[in-house]
């Protein structure tokens, strides 16, 4: 299938959308503390999204074919989940890691993006799994320019983690997005550079690796929806939406509290510079299929 390629227009609204995904998050980020249930959270995100905002939970009865109707408005990862975690009563604990996962949609266009918390005093451990994979996505974030190549990413950030003494889960991708929840192309987290679709100006995609402590073998759970990892080491994922301009990359999904760039992403690097703010990277399918929600 060919990748839809965005006019200015189109850019425009994503943009919108992104930064009101991203600012989601921002609103969540001092709640997420021990005590707190995810249940919680998803009710605070959704009276924002669509009393606050005016837009629409693009994961609220989201139903892809063979899955029953996702019944959130955000998805809430934590510990060992990989992916898909349906928010619940359950109050997180000191030490807990979770990722929190919003997409907006805005005037018919969708902002995705993902961040992990790491919840009261967590250990080192769990603290450097969450900055690695933050540092993973931005791996991959700057590969991204016209003339390169998806397998540019997916190498990027497949090295990076291994290096680091972690896995990357292979089952779940990145995605193109735009008036669609999910288009084309499909972005995978491991690959070989110089490989797979050229990227050209007007693409909008999701990079979100989901980085294991343990092996990368993972299992779907028990509601239909949510995955975990199958030997229960803790798992971690960011997300952010990008586009490929004509000089390089713009991050779509920043705010005013977004966690900065990482040290090595050089200074006035296009789109790099976005917002930052107080959250740090830890802060406050074989082939791959896309990220069925996120």
């Amino acid at each position: 299938m060919a990748i839809p390629l965005k006019t200015a227009s189109d850019i425009a609204g994503m943009r919108v959308a992104g930064r009101l995904a991203s600012e989601v998050l921002d609103l969540l980020t001092p709640l997420i503390r021990p005590g707190v249930t995810t249940l919680e959270l998803d009710r605070i995100a959704h009276d924002h999204i669509v009393n606050v905002q005016g837009g629409i939970p693009a994961t609220l009865g989201y139903q892809p074919p063979g899955y029953p109707p996702y019944p959130a408005s955000l998805c809430a990862s934590v510990n060992h989940v990989v992916c898909h975690g349906i928010p619940n009563d359950k109050a997180l604990k000191n030490g807990d890691i979770v990722n929190i996962d919003v997409t907006v949609i805005k005037d018919g266009w969708h902002g995705d993006t993902s961040r992990m918390f790491v919840v009261g005093e967590g250990s080192i451990a769990a603290r450097r799994l969450c900055a690695i994979t933050y540092d993973a996505m931005w791996k991959g974030i700057a590969k991204v320019r016209p003339g390169a190549r998806l397998g540019d990413i997916g190498h990027a950030i497949q090295t990076f983690a291994e290096n680091a003494g972690y896995t990357v889960v292979r089952e779940f991708c990145g995605h193109g997005v735009g008036a669609k929840f999910h288009e084309e192309p499909q972005v995978l987290h491991y690959g070989r550079p110089g490989t797979l679709e050229v990227l050209v100006p007007g693409m909008i995609f999701t990079i979100e690796p989901m980085i294991n402590a343990g092996r990368r073998d993972i299992r779907d759970g028990t509601d239909g929806w949510t995955i975990v990892t199958r030997d229960r080491s803790l798992s971690a994922q960011w997300e952010h939406t990008v586009l490929v301009t004509e000089t390089g990359y713009e991050v779509l999904t920043v705010s005013a509290g977004s966690p900065p760039p990482p040290a090595f992403v050089e200074p006035g690097a296009s789109g790099a510079a976005g917002a930052s703010g107080a959250s740090g990277a830890a802060g406050a399918a074989g082939p791959a299929t896309a990220a069925t929600l996120g």
